[in-house]
């Protein structure tokens, strides 16, 4: 177990109680296998820090750009999606300090493990609010994650996925896509699903997310680069 001490000075943030830091770090599979581990994981910090995310976001697009809500809702999206929230958790080196099962540890690439750190960085997120108040974890938010917009608006990364497959094979094939569920794993408060994007009967691409609907537009993603749409 790595000293986390490390990670609050990688993160820029001064902690009263490094406790907190240790919690959003703590997967529930490495308390199935440390029984004895004296802090909880980190579901109830990602829960908060979920809200805390979505505040500042929010707030920081209303004060900054005129545009209608329809606008800010797809930034905002864009902003705070799994893919965004796990890779910005690697880039901050979280991962290397992330408490997990041994199983979990191996497996370092797949989606799964881009949840894992997406929750991870929203509990460190409420971890700081926690420690520190609003304002710091709005420091840190402006530092990281709200930096990442210009890219976002640029190069037009907040249009939805599944509108763009929609409108593409329509023009192409004049058929509108389908979707069809082709796993369900897990326990009902965590399950992940598997969806299938189909033109026709053919199947042109799978995507998995932690909802029906986050695994569409997975697999929507999946299915333009497949044929080439990006």
């Amino acid at each position: 177990m790595k000293d986390v001490s490390e990670l609050a000075k990688k993160l820029g943030v001064k902690f009263k109680d490094i406790d907190f830091l240790t919690t959003a770090v703590a997967h529930r599979s490495y308390l199935n296998e440390h029984p004895k581990f004296p802090l909880g994981h980190n579901e109830r910090l990602e829960f908060l820090g979920d809200a805390v995310i979505e505040l500042i976001v929010t707030e920081y697009l209303f004060k900054n750009f005129p545009n209608p809500e329809g606008d800010l809702t797809n930034w905002r999206a864009s902003l705070v999606n799994a893919n965004t929230l796990g890779d910005l958790c690697r880039d901050l080196g979280v991962d290397d300090y992330m408490l997990l099962s041994r199983g979990e540890t191996k497996d370092k690439d797949s989606k799964a493990r881009l949840y894992i750190l997406a929750n991870a960085f929203e509990a460190v997120v409420g971890a700081i609010y926690l420690d520190q108040g609003y304002k710091v974890a709005e420091k840190f938010l402006k530092k990281c994650l709200l930096v990442k917009l210009s890219e976002i608006l640029e190069k037009k990364l907040y249009l939805d996925p599944k509108s763009r497959f929609q409108e593409v094979a329509q023009e192409k094939f004049g058929i509108t896509p389908n979707y069809k569920v082709l796993k369900e794993v897990g326990p009902d408060h965590a399950k992940k699903f598997t969806v299938g994007v189909y033109i026709g009967e053919e199947k042109i691409a799978e995507g998995k997310g932690m909802s029906k609907h986050e695994a569409q537009v997975d697999s929507a993603r999946a299915g333009l680069e497949e044929k080439g749409w990006e």
